[in-house]
């Protein structure tokens, strides 16, 4: 894993490699961070012999401590998304887990406290809308609940879940956010700034430019307010550019992949943010805040 601090300053010499010590059995073939909180990770830490076998890890990133998590049940070839958040209420952390079954379509949520032993399924939906889990990278986190991006008949829309609560809400999306009818893989949601966004990638076929967008809430449940942020329109540059962090003075730092180059690379509006090595298996990014909070205090 590589790391370098977020800075305006852009040195190369910032840029470390970071060993994560993970587990020696199984022998890991793949780990992807799920989500970052509070200068906590989630980790997921797959077995290189088969990829349905994997661990999830809670890992401060800092200091180099991790707890293993209870295990996940998952059918194989299914879909996971994981989001850590902290729930003020009941002062305590929790992690929410939705499985798709990519066969039969069906889809599984799931609730773990962290000072609890074991996953607590909770209802879906009452409308049952399905989420796009295939554009889900990140759950965002916001005033105590996850949101991500569902469709119902063809039509976007976000939904949260509060969880302190564990009650569901919708927030509906702009006309000018469906009018660009981006593909469901182009479309999902990231908080910048202490601010829920929603982020669209449109590839428009004349003049063949791509398009990135970026819209702020600005008051929930009110559907006029989405502001728009970002938007960056360059000839054959981005495919599917994910926000990942915003500066003091306004600029986004996002993630995306060239058609010029290979791999992903992290760039803002005024071009490409850092040189990282070449790495053609580098497939995220997650901005964290530096803590010395150990992992093992906070599980049962």
């Amino acid at each position: 894993m590589y790391c370098c601090p977020l800075s305006p300053v852009q040195l190369v010499e910032d840029v470390e490699k970071h060993k994560f010590d993970c587990l020696s059995n199984p022998k890991p073939s793949h780990c992807a961070i799920h989500s970052c909180y509070d200068g906590l990770a989630v980790i997921q830490v797959s077995d290189i012999l088969d990829r349905d076998n994997f661990t999830i890890l809670l890992w401060n990133p800092s200091t180099r401590e991790s707890v293993v998590l209870p295990r996940i049940e998952c059918p194989p070839g299914s879909l996971s998304r994981v989001g850590l958040g902290y729930d003020s209420i009941n002062d305590e952390y929790k992690i929410l887990h939705i499985c798709q079954d990519l066969r039969s379509k069906k889809i599984t949520i799931e609730i773990l406290a962290l000072k609890g032993v074991s996953w607590r399924r909770i209802d879906q939906h009452p409308r049952g809308i399905c989420s796009v889990m295939g554009s889900i990278q990140f759950f965002a986190f916001v005033h105590a609940a996850f949101y991500w991006v569902t469709v119902s008949s063809n039509y976007f829309e976000v939904v949260s879940f509060n969880i302190s609560n564990e009650v569901y809400g919708e927030i509906p999306l702009s006309e000018e956010i469906l009018s660009l009818r981006p593909d469901s893989r182009g479309i999902g949601v990231f908080v910048l700034g202490g601010i829920l966004c929603v982020y669209s990638n449109t590839s428009l076929p004349s003049p063949g430019n791509d398009i990135f967008k970026i819209w702020a809430l600005k008051e929930y449940g009110v559907k006029g307010s989405w502001m728009l942020l970002l938007t960056v329109e360059e000839p054959d540059w981005y495919l599917n550019a994910k926000p990942k962090y915003l500066f003091a003075d306004g600029e986004v730092l996002f993630r995306c992949m060239s058609y010029q180059h290979i791999g992903h690379t992290f760039r803002t509006r005024n071009g490409p943010f850092r040189s990282w090595p070449i790495c053609d298996t580098m497939q995220g990014g997650s901005a964290f805040t530096e803590s010395l909070l150990p992992p093992k205090s906070l599980t049962y």
